[in-house]
């Protein structure tokens, strides 16, 4: 879940909202916390209390809505993985100067090596644990040389002069939309993590990967106010993000940049795909074993080739991906409202904490409003 809420969704996101912001966006970034902590809290007890995974759930709950919910995720899923692609595209872009087309061609036909070689898989997993510390050390330089103005940013955190609804609805579904949403419970239900007598576990587990990205969110977006309050203009059509670090650290920080994003955008990759097949076993026992790892090959491969005839600018790609899966993310939050407040029986007798139920009723409300208002602007994302 960490992983995927910091891929190279949430770093254009970021940019492209803090050049059109400033100061200003430093309010969507607590808004996503917020969101953020009350779905995961939620979804992880939920999902892993009662033992089955989400779209099964769904489906035991109201009848048929795990279907709905299956298919809402895939195609956000693969939505998002375009834009993943899109994110690795860049990296390289940056990293090595390659034409994006060809360097998203590359990264998903690595992904799909990665996935099917497992020893391979896991020497790149543990490679991403130290690009992703690096990540961390890097954005956290490039925010102290940009120097921003911390002192307006926390202002505006909470007295924002300007609110925008689709750019908060983006970030939001970019960080915890779609199949984020799910990823992590979905991985303690695969590492036998599941009943009543595992919620302190989850909790734990939960907050702690939420803390991370939060604390991430912040630091990045200080780092682009503070070169874009210096002046800069950062490129929204191209690589904003890797504008932004230059801007700040010269050539070695876009390279070193650019590695990460791409970094970045293979894992996301890789953990977009393998969440959403994940819920198609609910159509079909027989997605299971060697026939649900092909499936998973052919998500990438579809993904891809979108990519490839799309035709649009990366960075778009990537901001539309965000939206798109803000928009499904009322849906399916919605199905379990209800299970946490009227079916206790298929929570094993497990009651979720009426505050934790009270704040997700508000958010259910909250993200339905930003969806309503902020569906036409997010689709305009894609003209950008």
């Amino acid at each position: 879940m960490a992983t995927s809420a910091i891929g190279p969704g949430f770093i254009t996101q970021t940019a492209v909202f803090t050049q059109a912001l400033g100061a200003a966006f430093a309010f969507g970034i607590l808004a996503s916390i917020v969101i953020d902590f009350v779905v995961q809290a939620n979804i992880w007890r939920i999902v892993t209390v009662s033992g089955k995974r989400a779209a099964e759930l769904a489906n035991a709950a109201i009848p048929c809505s795990g279907y709905v919910l299956a298919a809402l995720v895939v195609f956000g899923g693969l939505v998002f993985n375009i834009g993943n692609i899109a994110g690795a595209a860049l990296g390289l872009n940056a990293l090595l100067g390659l034409d994006p087309k060809v360097g998203g061609a590359l990264s998903a036909l690595l992904a799909i090596a990665i996935f099917l070689v497992r020893r391979a898989g896991m020497l790149m997993d543990r490679a991403l644990v130290g690009l992703g510390l690096l990540m961390i050390v890097l954005t956290a330089v490039v925010a102290v040389l940009a120097d921003p103005p911390v002192g307006e940013a926390l202002r505006q955190t909470v007295l924002p002069d300007t609110v925008d609804f689709a750019m908060i609805t983006t970030i939001v579904g970019g960080t915890v939309g779609g199949y984020i949403t799910y990823a992590g419970a979905h991985k303690l239900l695969d590492a036998g993590v599941s009943g009543p007598e595992h919620v302190r576990e989850v909790t734990r587990s939960a907050f702690f990967g939420i803390g991370v990205t939060g604390v991430m969110r912040f630091v990045l977006f200080l780092a682009f106010l503070g070169v874009v309050a210096s002046g800069v203009t950062l490129d929204v059509a191209g690589n904003p993000a890797g504008d932004a670090f230059a801007a700040a650290a010269g050539e070695l920080g876009m390279r070193l940049f650019g590695l990460v994003l791409w970094a970045a955008g293979i894992s996301s990759v890789i953990g977009a795909a393998f969440t959403s097949v994940s819920f198609t076993s609910v159509f079909s026992a027989r997605i299971e074993g060697r026939v649900r790892n092909w499936t998973t090959v052919g998500f990438i491969a579809v993904g891809t080739v979108s990519y490839l005839a799309l035709g649009t600018a990366p960075a778009a790609l990537l901001v539309f991906a965000g939206g798109f899966n803000g928009l499904i993310l009322p849906i399916g939050f919605t199905v379990f409202m209800y299970v946490a407040w009227f079916r206790r029986d298929l929570l094993n007798g497990y009651r979720v904490p009426l505050w934790l139920r009270v704040a997700g009723v508000l958010v259910t409300v909250m993200s339905w409003y930003m969806g309503a208002v902020s569906f036409t602007a997010i689709f305009d994302f894609l003209a950008a």
